[in-house]
């Protein structure tokens, strides 16, 4: 069996060289899929914050956009018709540390379809209209972000809604429109938050539109190419180490 030394004074085969090749492609490959993951992300949050910027577009525009792309999120929007707040749907939330309900109130147009509007929080204690400050009633003009529907549950992790409670954890669209009574096709396939315009008595509290994207592609892309420079230091230096050691 060969000592330390004696192994020391071996040069290292081609098995090692492969191994290290391919642990640097793996580094290599790795940084650069963060650093295509960072382009695509910069170009997401543009088109969020020149969606979000830019002047309200009419029922109308969001909905031929929406009809191309399916794909309208945080676009600035403004849509006029009647709430009907009998029908109110609660999305289960928490809002600057308290925990309660978005409100979901169908809003009907004037050509008789509905949009479903998230016109903002409410503490868990006043989930029930009639604890809260009369609404006001009549026509209204609502200004927010559009928001795309969900394709379906986002995550196993997310409960059930309770529909009989009438509390939804994720924003299912049919089943909202179903537990409020309205047609499913007489309704807007898309969702709007509305802006932080006060509603009669402060609640609910508008404006509860989160954009929240993390953008740490840059450092994950660096410390994956730091660690393929490290991974050639480390291992270029012990394998001239070996070479020179191993000659007469």
């Amino acid at each position: 069996m060969a000592t330390e030394a004696e192994r020391e004074q071996t040069p290292l085969g081609w098995p090692a060289y492969a191994l290290a090749l391919a642990a640097l492609a793996v580094l290599i490959a790795l940084g650069t899929w963060q650093v295509q993951r960072l382009g695509w992300k910069e170009d997401l949050l543009a088109t969020i914050e020149a969606r979000r910027t830019s002047a309200p577009l009419d029922l109308a525009e969001v909905e031929q956009l929406f009809s191309g792309s399916r794909d309208v999120d945080y676009q600035a929007m403004r849509v006029t018709g009647e709430f009907l707040h009998d029908k109110e749907q609660y999305f289960f939330a928490t809002w600057k540390g308290d925990t309660g309900f978005y409100v979901y109130t169908p809003l009907r147009l004037a050509d008789g379809r509905f949009i479903f509007v998230n016109r903002g929080f409410v503490p868990y204690e006043l989930k029930d209209p009639a604890k809260r400050p009369l609404e006001v009633l009549g026509p209204v003009t609502v200004t927010g972000l559009a928001r795309n529907p969900l394709k379906g549950k986002p995550s196993f992790m997310v409960p059930d809604n309770d529909l009989g409670k009438n509390i939804f954890y994720w924003k299912d669209m049919g089943a909202m429109a179903a537990n409020a009574g309205l047609d499913p096709s007489l309704l807007v396939p898309f969702f709007i938050d509305a802006d932080a315009s006060p509603n009669p008595g402060g609640l609910p509290q508008g404006g509860v539109t989160l954009i929240d994207l993390p953008n740490n592609h840059l450092q994950y892309a660096l410390t994956w190419y730091g660690l393929a420079a490290a991974l050639v230091a480390v291992f270029g230096s012990f394998a001239w180490r070996r070479a020179r050691s191993a000659k007469p």
